[in-house]
Formats: structure tokens, C-alpha cells, sequence
């Protein structure tokens, strides 16, 4: 008689009935479940690293993230920044963070191929959404910036979190409709599209065109191993790290070849759904043996698409630990009374916390509004504007992206550290705002009625016209 799920649970050592299992051990797994949980872990990475950087050993903080590592093959030097080896913050920049770009390539592949953007009529209305969240706040800070020193920072408040602004939705819980969840996630997933796009056309300077087009070679070599049906992952493993190298000297931003590498991943599984039942049928079967249990393990595994398998394995190591890191090595900055004074007086900091605060709610509300006036796309059922709205503004977030694009955007330390309290204030009022904006709003049910009760009203207007 085989163990039930539950069974094998108890029998767990975290399922014990130990005082370690119980005070420690539970509220961690029911912990890492929640959606919230990533964000809560790269706030506290935050909260760290300014500590750590206005405490009397703040000296530490810096020289640990300016220590250069440097890897050498005899007297030749391949990772190599101004003539130096790269400082640790360049190796969480530059190779670590390649590990998010490649989820976020894997996310927006699964979208195009199995998801919401799969559907024109479904994505439209998302992704007209999240162009107007780009489009304004960056016209909003360039109004401030333009002919300044903090011109090249617009691509700041175009930037969603996605973890924090899920988090706050999850801890509103049933106050948020639930396809106001899968409106933000999507919009959030073609902001992550916008976002690499500006970085890899607006923030990459001294191009190699002949390490590009190794780069390039690499990225063709995966296409035709696919095309040839070759599912050994080391070889794709020895190639992938190639085309990073071949990015990281081309002057394009390295991480843009994580994103290349996911969008070319398999997102549909190698068995369809008749050979799977087939299999289905083998199991049932007296003839099991080892080779057939091999070959049955083959299939099932083959019946998840590769984009699904990495992101279930990777995805946990970048929520809790590549985005904890890189908020730890970015977000230590001076906050004195000079350097707050100095950065509320800055242009650079009013033009993120205006585009974040205010152009990210108001470019995706009016993008909405203009898109289903306008007949291109309909709200989701239970989901009203006054809820987009509410997205909107948990969308002005920017936190992770807006701190990577910041590092991108400047080489002035001082203009930095200003972009960098914007993009702390902007968060923390962003985030606030939103959960005021969705608290108030109606509850889901009632909001599908205000929903119904809208669409009944502009039917009504339209048969007063006719």
C-alpha cells in the first residue's frame, strides 16, 4: 500500500513533532510559500545595508563590495573592468544577476508561448497598460532632467518590482480581485520586455561588434542544438556561459544575454498530451521494469516544459537569494541630514519619485481608460479603474530594476546616491498610496457588480445615442 502525500509529510523531519520543527522549521516553509516572502527578504537586505553603511563600521561595507576578484589564466586576465579586475558589486551586477534576466526571459517566453500574451485580445490590454506606465513617467522625469546631469537616468521610474508589488497585493488579500493579480502580473511581464529593451539599446556604450556577433554565433549554435533535439544540459550549460563572456565584452549589458538564453528555452513540453496519457497507460501495466522505469522517469520529466523546470528550480535561488544579494551590495548609501537635504533638493531624486509616485499610476490608468473607451480591450471581470489605479501605483515600485538601471544610467557617486533615495522614498509612497487606493475600493464580489453595473451603464448610453 503506497504513503499518502500527507504520511510522507509527517514523516519529514520538518512534520516532527520536535520543538525545532515547531518553532522553526514550519513557520519557515509556510514562510517561503507566501508570495510576499521574497520581498519581505530583499526589504530586509535593504534595511541591512543601510544600516550597515551609516554605522560607525561603514568603511567595511564599502571595501567588501570594492574588492576586486580576479580570475587569471596565466598572464592573461578575461574579466577585466578600466583595466582592473572587477569589484565584487560588478560580479553581483554583472554575472549574478544574470540568473534573474534568465527567469525573467523564461517568464516572458512562457507568457508568449503558454500565457497571457499568447492572446492578443487578452494582452492588449496589459500591455498598452505598461506602455503608458513607461512612456510618462519617464516624460515626467526627463521634464525635470532634460539638458542636466541626470538626463540619462529616465529609464529609472519606468521600472517595476514585481516581488514587492506582489507582496503588497498578497497582503491585501480578498480586498484584491484576482484578476487584478493576473492584470499586474502580465503588465508587469511586458514592463520586464520595455525594461531590457532600454537597456540593451539605450544603456550599452563602446560596442564590439566582433564579440557581439560571437555572442550572436552562440545564440544560433542554441537555436540549431534545439532544432536537432539535443537535451544535454551541459553542452547548453558550456555555450550559455560563452555567450555571456561574448556579452559582457561586446559593451552590452551582460545580462541581456540571460534573457536572450531564456527566451530560447523550450516552453512546451517534449511529450504532448497523447503520448503522456500513452505513458499513462505503460504505468498501469505489469511489464514495469528498470528499464522501463527509466524510461518512464524520461517521460515524465518530458512532460514539463524546460522554461517550467528552470524556473522551478532557479526561480527560488533569485527570489531569495540573487535579489536579497544585490539590494545588499546596491542599496548602501549615506543618509545624513546633508545628503537628504541635498538629495530632496536634486532634480534627479524629484524626477524618480514623480514618475514613480505619480506617472506610474497615471500613465497606466490613462492607457486603460483610453484602451477600453477606445473599444481595443474590456477591464477583467470584478476589476474596476479605480483598482487599476490601485495597481498602478503598487506598480511605481520600481525597486530592483530602478536600482540596476541607476548603476547603469550613472557614473557620479553623488548623482547615484541621489537616484537611489528617490528610488527608496518612491517605493515606500508608492507602495503606501497603492494599498490605500485597493483598501478603499470595493471587494472583489461588489467590484464585479460596480464591473457589470459600468458595463450596463455604457450600454445604456450607447442605446440613448442610437
Amino acid at each position: 500500500m503506497s504513503e499518502s502525500p500527507l504520511q510522507v509529510q509527517k514523516e519529514a523531519w520538518s512534520g516532527g513533532d520536535t520543538r525545532l520543527a515547531k518553532a522553526v522549521a514550519r513557520p519557515m516553509v509556510r514562510f517561503l510559500a507566501q508570495e510576499a516572502a521574497s520581498g519581505v527578504l530583499l526589504l530586509i537586505a535593504t534595511a541591512i545595508a543601510l544600516i550597515w553603511a551609516n554605522s560607525p563600521w561603514s568603511e567595511s561595507y564599502h571595501h567588501l563590495w570594492e574588492t576586486e576578484v580576479e580570475f587569471a589564466i596565466g598572464s592573461w586576465m578575461p574579466f577585466l573592468h578600466d583595466d582592473h579586475g572587477l569589484s565584487l558589486e560588478l560580479w553581483v551586477n554583472d554575472a549574478l544577476m544574470v540568473m534573474f534576466f534568465f527567469v525573467v526571459g523564461l517568464e516572458i517566453k512562457l507568457e508568449l508561448v503558454v500565457g497571457d500574451l499568447r492572446e492578443a485580445r487578452v494582452a492588449a490590454l496589459p500591455a498598452v497598460a505598461a506602455l503608458g506606465g513607461m512612456v510618462i513617467p519617464a516624460g515626467l522625469y526627463l521634464a525635470l532632467n532634460a539638458g542636466g546631469p541626470g538626463v540619462d537616468g529616465w529609464g529609472i521610474p519606468m521600472a517595476t518590482d514585481i516581488a514587492f508589488a506582489v507582496g503588497v497585493l498578497a497582503l491585501l488579500g480578498s480586498r484584491v480581485p484576482r484578476k487584478l493579480k493576473l492584470f499586474l502580473l502580465t503588465l508587469a511581464i511586458v514592463d520586464d520586455i520595455g525594461a531590457i529593451l532600454v537597456i540593451a539599446i539605450f544603456y550599452t556604450a563602446n560596442l564590439s561588434f566582433a564579440w557581439l556577433s560571437l555572442a550572436f554565433a552562440g545564440l544560433l549554435a542554441m537555436a540549431v542544438m534545439r532544432r536537432l533535439r539535443i537535451w544535454y544540459v551541459p553542452v547548453y550549460v558550456l555555450v550559455g556561459i560563452v555567450v555571456w563572456y561574448a556579452t559582457f565584452r561586446s559593451g552590452v549589458h551582460a545580462t541581456i544575454a540571460g534573457v536572450a538564453i531564456g527566451l530560447l528555452t523550450p516552453a512546451e513540453p517534449l511529450l504532448g498530451a497523447r503520448r503522456f496519457e500513452a505513458f499513462e497507460d505503460m504505468l498501469t501495466g505489469d511489464s514495469v521494469n528498470p528499464a522501463g522505469m527509466r524510461d518512464a522517469n524520461f517521460r515524465l520529466r518530458e512532460s514539463v516544459s524546460v522554461a517550467s523546470r528552470l524556473i522551478g528550480v532557479i526561480s527560488p535561488w533569485t527570489s531569495f537569494f540573487v535579489i536579497p544579494i544585490f539590494a545588499l551590495a546596491n542599496a548602501g548609501i549615506e543618509l545624513s541630514g546633508d545628503s537628504i537635504s541635498a538629495a530632496l533638493g536634486s532634480s534627479v531624486t524629484l524626477g524618480v519619485i514623480l514618475g514613480l509616485v505619480v506617472g506610474k499610476p497615471l500613465g497606466i490608468w490613462f492607457a486603460t481608460w483610453l484602451a477600453v473607451k477606445g473599444g481595443l480591450a474590456s477591464l477583467p471581470d470584478g476589476v474596476t479603474l479605480r483598482h487599476v489605479l490601485g495597481a498602478g501605483a503598487v506598480a511605481g515600485i520600481g525597486f530592483t530594476v530602478a536600482l540596476f538601471i541607476s548603476g547603469l544610467a550613472f557614473t557620479d557617486a553623488e548623482i547615484i546616491d541621489q537616484s537611489i533615495i528617490g528610488i527608496l522614498i518612491a517605493s515606500v509612497l508608492a507602495a503606501a498610496v497603492g494599498a490605500g487606493v485597493l483598501w478603499n475600493a470595493p471587494p472583489a464580489a461588489t467590484a464585479g457588480e460596480d464591473a457589470a453595473s459600468d458595463g450596463h451603464d455604457d450600454h445604456d448610453a450607447e442605446h440613448a445615442k442610437a
